[in-house]
């Protein structure tokens, strides 16, 4: 859901860069598990405020620029329990990743390694050879099928 940055001043805060669609979404949970996809440990939340383009966060018991610094690079994760299920036709990006994605004539096209967002819209990056991007809008995703873990698009292999 975000990135922990550098330490933001001398009393424990944290520079915080979301990876949400409104960054200050964040505030509504008081408990962020902070980890670097092994080990995850929960800091409760003592106070945040949008700062520029992102976030400035401080944490109940990270009181000094010494313990933010160690801070620094940390994900930022909340329990899937605690999201908002989504609304018809609205993903989770993390439950895209991993996902199989066939053209409509069945034909493998590679795996969703990972999303980017654009100007436009997002875009679906897939592995396999090559490396395509394909965007992911409703006229060329017809259709996701979490149950299976496929995504199946109107695009050609030689696209």
């Amino acid at each position: 859901m975000a990135k922990v940055g550098a330490p933001f001043g001398v009393l424990g805060w944290v520079h915080v860069y979301a990876d949400t669609e409104y960054p200050d979404s964040l505030f509504d949970y008081e408990q962020w598990h902070l980890g670097n996809g092994k080990v995850w440990r929960p800091y409760q939340l003592e106070t945040a405020k949008l700062h520029g383009k992102g976030l400035v966060a401080k944490f109940v018991g990270c009181d000094d620029r010494d313990q933010a610094a160690l801070l620094r690079n940390l994900t930022v994760a909340v329990p899937r329990s605690e999201l908002p299920v989504p609304e018809e036709d609205e993903y989770y990006w993390s439950d895209l990743v991993g996902m199989s994605v066939v053209n409509l004539r069945g034909e493998a096209l590679g795996v969703v390694d990972h999303l980017l967002e654009s100007a436009g819209n997002d875009l679906l990056v897939l592995q396999g050879e090559p490396q395509r991007l394909i965007p992911f809008v409703r006229q060329i995703v017809h259709a996701v099928s979490l149950a299976d873990r496929q995504i199946t698009v109107d695009w050609e292999r030689d696209y």
